[in-house]
């Protein structure tokens, strides 16, 4: 039996439309891809509260429960796991975005993100992005 698990991700959009992707750190599985920020569920915890967490530890940023909006999701097999990722949307939050955990940032604007290399769960993404901000 293969073992699911569930990472939930965000879009920050800011005020020109452009999307916050991160660079994966050295060292990290699939390390120099970019992806939507975001993490791990720890066990009994909500995937909004969840988001929160992640988004304050590797941003620096604070953003409020009702200020997600769940876009759409992606499932995808990896050999060892299979990923389920909810992607959520969001335009406000309080705090300068600060990369806390030496990653790379980019705001890129929705057309672009196939220009930067992703993991594979994360490219089926880069659609739902497109038509919602161009």
């Amino acid at each position: 039996m293969i073992k699911l698990t569930l990472v939930v991700a965000c879009a920050l959009i800011d005020a020109d439309n452009r999307v916050l992707i991160a660079q994966r750190p050295e060292g990290k599985t699939l390390a120099g891809l970019w992806e939507f920020p975001g993490g791990k569920l720890e066990p009994g915890e909500r995937p909004e509260p969840a988001l929160i967490r992640e988004l304050h530890e590797e941003l620096g940023i604070t953003v409020e429960e009702p200020c997600l909006a769940p876009l759409t999701f992606t499932s995808h097999g990896y050999d060892s796991f299979h990923l389920l990722m909810p992607l959520y949307i969001c335009r406000k939050w309080q705090g300068t975005v600060t990369p806390h955990e030496g990653q790379q940032l980019a705001w890129v604007r929705a057309n672009k993100l196939r220009d930067y290399p992703m993991p594979p769960a994360d490219i089926p993404l880069i659609a739902h992005l497109t038509d919602l901000l161009l």
